[in-house]
């Protein structure tokens, strides 16, 4: 980004990254909260859930779709909020994403039926994956120096990591004291807040090149991804072996494949494949999609058994979510510190065991579990770990990647969390009803036996939420090759 406050629009980042923005630390408060506020959305409904289904008439079969309806949309369009943020000016799809993020959320705050909530909710994912990928372009090329990018990125990881805690807790206070609407319509004022703040603050950048955009790729990977959380669903409600699990599945996968394809052979592909190829960015996206399978489902069944089993209220349940958060906090502070002097590489590793860690300790709950005893320490280690995650995964996901592709790779970042969040969560969510089928099938059906049998479920939810975790720990030391000083050279943005 150029010295002042503002760029030509036809500025090329380029020639506009090689001084600091003067207000580039106000420009970062702003692109925190509106980050904030599509991060927490994924999960801030998901303790409003009991009320909105009841006053909606939402069946028990349709109500993962508040959840999946946002994920969906939201991680299959951002690599083609990418390239508009890219080719059509960042500060403007900035703008625009943050106002039709409030619309969309003033229509799901006034829904009178679940359809037109499923609506609204697929259609904050739409601006969303136009606000998310052009707020972290905007940091990749207005922080310039290598140890305020860390800092900038520290703060970015932390809001990654923590909001879905946040918009627990936040769900909590507003379905108990307000209403379950307002879990929607407070996201009105904060992007109210935040728009003018940008419009003077932020400037403007935009990457020359065609402005061609491929909608054959996004149609084509977004139908795909559909395709396979529906599939995931129908395992948990038919089985693996049903006739409609198998072919939503594969027809996913062939439309993955053709995405694949279309990439290929476009002149203005959605994803340049050469993103992807690098070895360290491959890794940090693989990695960045397991972990966020398995937040999700961590986030979603700790929500149940507070509530379900342990009996907190809505605002109890949020406010037990919370050291998960100050984990990622602690953790992301001392991540900015320590990545130029230690690199991506042991940071991930480390924050991949410590998150697995504290996932298995949640393994070992039962129906009366002391919080402080257990579940605060187990919470804490899983954010320390997702905080030491989360910061250089930001880094080095846009490592060595030209400026002109830098919506793009940022976009790739946060799909791949939003994709994996998704299949996690359908995933584990079969894992789930399939162990509590099991569990009750060998007992005698009583009250106590049915509450064991949902611990049974958390636990090997759990499990499987670690195993992903610990996945990603493989992916990093296998593929990530990149050593300290290379991030410390800037590479990241001085390439292109």
């Amino acid at each position: 980004m150029p010295g002042s406050s503002s760029a030509r629009p036809g500025a090329s980042d380029a020639g506009a990254s090689t001084a600091a923005h003067p207000r580039r630390w106000l420009v970062l408060a702003v692109i925190a909260v509106a980050q904030l506020m599509v991060v927490l959305d994924a999960t801030i409904v998901n303790i409003a859930l009991p009320q909105a289904q009841a006053e909606l008439g939402i069946s028990d079969a349709d109500r993962q779709w508040v959840v999946t309806a946002y994920t969906l949309t939201f991680g299959g369009l951002l690599l083609l909020g990418g390239r508009i943020a890219d080719f059509w000016g960042r500060k403007r799809t900035f703008a625009t994403g943050m106002v039709g993020f409030a619309l969309a959320s003033a229509v799901g705050g006034l829904a009178t039926t679940g359809t037109l909530l499923f609506a609204a909710r697929a259609l904050q994912g739409v601006f969303g994956a136009l606000l998310a990928p052009a707020a972290l372009a905007l940091l990749t090329v207005i922080f310039t120096e290598t140890r305020e990018r860390a800092k900038a990125f520290a703060v970015y990881g932390a809001i990654s990591g923590g909001g879905a805690a946040v918009g627990l807790v936040l769900g909590g206070v507003l379905t108990e004291y307000a209403d379950w609407r307002w879990c929607l319509l407070v996201n009105i004022p904060i992007a109210a807040v935040a728009l003018a703040a940008a419009i003077p603050l932020v400037p403007e950048s935009r990457a020359h090149g065609d402005t061609r955009y491929d909608v054959p790729g996004a149609v084509a990977v977004t139908a795909g991804l559909v395709s396979l959380v529906y599939g995931f669903t129908k395992a948990a409600e038919d089985g693996w072996d049903a006739p409609a699990t198998i072919g939503l599945i594969a027809v996913g996968v062939v439309l993955l494949a053709i995405f694949v394809v279309i990439e290929r052979r476009s002149r203005h592909p959605l994803l340049p494949l050469r993103i992807l190829l690098d070895r360290n960015r491959g890794g940090a996206y693989l990695a960045s999609t397991l972990i966020g399978a398995g937040l999700f489902g961590a986030f979603l069944f700790l929500t149940f058994y507070f509530q379900v089993v342990l009996r907190y209220t809505p605002v109890e349940a949020g406010l037990a979510s919370l050291p998960v958060t100050g984990g990622v906090l602690i953790a992301a502070g001392a991540a900015s510190q320590l990545l130029p002097r230690l690199g991506a590489k042991p940071l991930m590793l480390a924050g991949a065991a410590l998150a697995a860690g504290g996932m298995l300790l949640l393994t070992r709950i039962d129906v009366d579990t002391s919080f402080v005893s257990h579940l605060l320490p187990a919470q804490v280690v899983m954010g320390l770990g997702l905080g030491f995650t989360f910061v250089p995964l930001s880094s080095l996901a846009l490592f060595g990647v030209p400026e002109h592709d830098a919506g793009a790779a940022s976009a790739t970042l946060n799909a791949t969390q939003q994709i994996g969040g998704s299949l996690g969560t359908a995933l584990l969510n079969t894992m789930y009803t399939s162990a509590v089928t099991a569990y009750l099938a060998t007992r005698v059906p009583d009250p106590g036996t049915q509450v064991r049998a949902l611990v049974h479920g958390y636990t090997v939810a759990f499990a499987w939420g670690a195993g992903l975790i610990l996945l990603s720990g493989l992916s990093t030391l296998l593929l990530i090759k990149v050593r300290r000083h290379d991030l410390g050279s800037g590479g990241m943005t001085h390439l292109g």
